[in-house]
């Protein structure tokens, strides 16, 4: 067990999906002249426990309810594998969460009730996802679990730190980031369909089959990149909101992937729509400024 291990535990690859709707929620509350740079690190802190946190309980649980096997197609689970312990990966997902339960009393205190409703949910939602007798993950509903908060949970949580109200503005972006940071979870749940499926973890994918899987993958691509263009349409934005569809061509050969590939080689695809849903995230969040 070394310093690799752990990073491996905690997949990078999979941090974006913390960041983006942080950004994005910060860049609305910019325009509003309510940005905090202490609110946004407090956020941006707090975002990447909790992925972090969900990381390791599903590398723990998924090893506890033998759904992680050998012939496992993803990146290697620490646990399943041998090379940390499962009850150090526990106890690391344990104290993770108990620093991101800190940080969200610091986030409580400043930001009331609404705050605690949004850090117990999220809080819930780590042991709920892969735990309990009705894992989320496990039952179809990760998706929606992914989209609500990591896209309107998320992004209008940071936008209410720091403006202590919600608009039309914070509640539109949310959208396409909660579309794009799902499809992050689409593509993990084809590559392991099948071994979901001996497993009997029912994800979405398992439930809709790979083509239909795929195709939900491109709606939730082009749909990103079509709600920037309907508020540039709207007249109420410069044509600086349409700069993420500056890399709307980074989308092509993850579509060509997903189709026409399986296994281990979606591990790519994966961390290049995380990649894709930073890009779009970031150049959303300056044409937000500037729009």
């Amino acid at each position: 067990m070394n310093l690799h291990h752990w990073w491996l535990a905690i997949r990078p690859k999979t941090l974006p999906a913390a960041a983006c709707p942080v950004v994005v929620g910060a860049a609305c509350a910019f325009i509003d002249h309510r940005f905090s740079v202490l609110m946004f690190a407090a956020a941006l802190s707090g975002a990447l426990l909790i992925q972090i946190s969900v990381n390791l309980a599903n590398d723990y649980f998924d090893f506890k309810h033998n759904i992680d096997t050998p012939d496992r197609k993803g990146p290697k689970r620490m646990t399943q594998s041998g090379l940390i312990p499962p009850e150090t990966v526990r106890n690391a997902f344990i104290l993770t969460m108990l620093v991101a339960l800190g940080l969200g009393i610091f986030l409580i205190f400043k930001g009331g009730i609404v705050i605690f409703y949004i850090v117990a949910a999220s809080l819930l939602g780590v042991l709920c996802y892969s735990a309990g007798p009705f894992p989320i993950a496990s039952n179809g509903l990760g998706e929606a679990f992914v989209f609500i908060f990591f896209g309107p949970v998320a992004v209008l949580g940071t936008y209410y730190l720091m403006a202590e109200c919600v608009t039309w503005t914070a509640i539109t972006a949310s959208v396409p980031v909660g579309f794009l940071v799902t499809a992050i979870i689409v593509v993990n749940n084809l590559r392991d369909m099948k071994t979901d499926a001996r497993a009997g973890k029912r994800t979405l994918a398992v439930i809709l089959g790979p083509w239909r899987t795929k195709v939900e993958f491109v709606f939730l691509i082009l749909f990103s990149f079509l709600i920037p263009c309907l508020m540039f349409a709207s007249g109420r934005w410069s044509w600086t909101i349409l700069l993420p569809l500056a890399v709307f061509w980074k989308s092509y050969p993850i579509f060509d992937t997903i189709f026409k590939e399986d296994g281990e080689i979606l591990n790519q695809a994966l961390a290049d729509t995380a990649k894709l849903a930073l890009m779009f995230s970031a150049l959303f969040a300056i044409g937000i400024m500037l729009g």
